[in-house]
């Protein structure tokens, strides 16, 4: 099913929680909702399901306008952070409840609760009451509840939050194998960028209540639309080393050097900028060639067949991923430039990119 979300906004008395939210998302995907604390990606999820009535906008199911719908008669499935199970109840009962509150007969819901069960690999347990099982068992009890009902939306709020680094991992990956199975349209709230990096075919990138970005996992690591993408993805972080173009040259923040790069050659002088560039897209070149920085190594480490190493350029301090055959220490003066992918240049005040 396409979800179509045309212009929602979310108030709660002065303050706006979500800004004229305009999104397309394709049936049979698996899409995450990203970002920050408060962003605003679990009211876009509760207004979905109808838990929140929207302030204003639209929010479309293929041809059905279901803005004023009910959440019972959306059609909807839902995962919450706490799993919310009985515990009075065994595996199989929670699992089909939903059913036995649609009067579906006995028989038939408890066939299709087994068969949900053995989906989420949890058909050896149905006896079992919810204290009985391990967090990730109830995090499975939990989606065969929400896809028993065959949901034409899954929507799953923060559902690896309570688990273990090591469990999230196991359940991220299961989740992904669920929806593919299923193919139902999936959309997955998280804060953790390499949960939706890792699962995703679309992210939504979201800050203070507005979309950044739509785009696939590797586009939006790629091609940020703009400061905040680039700074959110990533890690370790990506480098920013502020400064300005004076006639194509870049110029350190603190006026102490400057550097001749091609690609500056079409923004305006004065226009103060950073220079922002993943930590895997330096490379070691000889000195005086084109397109190049000369900066001061301040420490190297391990890491592999690679070391991270420690640079400063006008003040500014920076990390990139150097060969160890470049036998990097501390005090030597390098020449970096960049490798094609991963380099950047952004407006230093209003965060848009120009290069």
């Amino acid at each position: 099913m396409q979800v179509n979300m045309k212009g929602i906004t979310k108030k709660f008395s002065n303050f706006t929680a979500v800004k004229e939210f305009s999104v397309t998302l394709n049936d049979g995907e698996l899409i995450c909702l990203l970002g920050p604390s408060g962003c605003g990606k679990s009211t876009i999820l509760n207004m979905l399901s109808g838990i929140l009535p929207v302030t204003s906008g639209e929010i479309w199911f293929d041809d059905d306008n279901v803005t004023k719908l009910p959440p019972e008669d959306r059609g909807i499935g839902l995962v919450f952070q706490n799993y919310a199970l009985y515990p009075h109840m065994t595996v199989l009962e929670n699992i089909a409840f939903p059913l036995e509150i649609k009067k579906v007969p006995k028989a038939e819901r408890l066939k299709r609760a087994s068969e949900m069960a053995k989906l989420v690999h949890v058909d050896m347990l149905l006896n079992r009451k919810p204290k009985e099982l391990s967090g990730g068992q109830q995090q499975r009890v939990a989606i065969a509840r929400a896809l028993v009902k065959q949901p034409r939306l899954l929507l799953l709020d923060e559902p690896l939050s309570n688990l273990d680094a090591r469990l999230r991992l196991e359940m991220r990956e299961e989740i992904r194998r669920i929806q593919l199975e299923t193919q139902v349209t999936a959309i997955f709230v998280t804060h953790d960028q390499e949960e939706a990096m890792s699962i995703s075919d679309h992210i939504v990138l979201m800050k203070d209540g507005v979309m950044q970005q739509y785009a696939e996992p590797q586009e939006l690591y790629d091609q940020p639309a703009n400061q905040f993408v680039a700074d959110f993805l990533g890690n370790p972080p990506i480098n920013n080393i502020p400064g300005m173009v004076l006639n194509g040259a870049f110029v350190t923040e603190d006026g102490s050097t400057s550097f001749p790069l091609s690609f500056l050659k079409n923004i305006e002088n004065g226009r103060k900028i950073n220079l922002s560039v993943r930590s895997e897209s330096f490379v070691v070149r000889p000195a005086g060639e084109a397109d190049t920085l000369v900066c001061s190594c301040t420490g190297a480490s391990k890491i592999g067949k690679d070391e991270m190493a420690s640079f400063v350029l006008g003040g500014a301090p920076f990390r990139a991923y150097i060969d160890l055959e470049e036998g990097l220490k501390k005090g030597m003066e390098v020449t970096l430039g960049f490798k094609k992918r991963g380099v950047f240049v952004f407006d230093r005040e209003t965060g848009v990119r120009l290069v």
